[in-house]
């Protein structure tokens, strides 16, 4: 399977007055294509700093990330922008949708920057709206969709220009317990359709549902393993 993230000792410090913070020291992973990947640690773990640059939010102090074939640890900020809509997704714990927009209308957002037609962008809303289970909510606004239904609207939003790579922050943190089951098996078909997900959690219960599991501590990986339990279940079907 085609690598689609390589990231080679990368660091990140940050000054804080005349302190300097190493938040990553020296951080190397691949991922391949179509993977389920958690990233998981505790609070300064780096896992953060590490989600905002493999997400091209922020870019390494020193080391290299290959994103696809294309190098970014060095781009600017408006060559970040073009990467990062092109070939990512993402997904909040907290949706991030536009309050006075529809559902249709945030989830075409992407598509906008994109320079697509008018027509286009709705049928492809529409196709995204029906993957996700909303197709009957499209013309309602944030504030008349339940919690899970606004994550549903984020996560089409997330796939409406067709990335490489879903990472998602959180994303059943604001979320009951019942309606987080159905989110994550709403991932489980995004990725059995193709996309890489890389999910960023704390909860043990929510990083089981991914097939790798990297643990972060003190800005080094810790630990990078299959996820047994789905290896198993997947070896009996």
């Amino acid at each position: 399977m085609k690598e689609i993230i390589r990231l080679t000792n990368i660091a990140r410090q940050y000054t804080i007055g005349t302190e300097e913070i190493h938040a990553l020291k020296s951080v190397s992973l691949s991922i391949h294509k179509n993977e389920y990947v958690a990233l998981m640690g505790p609070s300064g773990s780096g896992k953060s700093t590490l989600m905002n640059i493999l997400g091209c939010l922020d870019t390494p102090s020193t080391g290299e990330y290959i994103l696809n074939d294309i190098s970014v640890a060095r781009m600017l900020d408006n060559d970040l922008a073009e990467v990062r809509n092109k070939e990512i997704g993402f997904v909040f714990q907290t949706f991030n949708l536009l309050p006075r927009s529809t559902a249709l209308e945030n989830v075409a957002l992407p598509l906008v920057y994109s320079g697509i037609s008018k027509v286009d962008r709705e049928k492809r809303v529409k196709e995204v709206l029906d993957q996700v289970g909303l197709t009957n909510r499209m013309m309602h606004k944030p504030n008349e969709l339940s919690g899970g239904q606004r994550q549903r609207v984020a996560i089409a939003r997330a796939l409406v220009n067709k990335p490489a790579i879903i990472l998602a922050d959180e994303p059943t943190g604001n979320l009951d317990s019942k309606t987080s089951v159905e989110i994550m098996g709403l991932f489980e078909e995004i990725h059995k359709n193709g996309n890489t997900i890389i999910l960023v959690t704390h909860e043990e219960d929510i990083a089981r549902h991914a097939h790798r599991i990297v643990r972060l501590k003190d800005g080094l990986v810790e630990t990078d393993e299959v996820n047994d339990s789905i290896s198993f279940v997947a070896s009996r079907i």
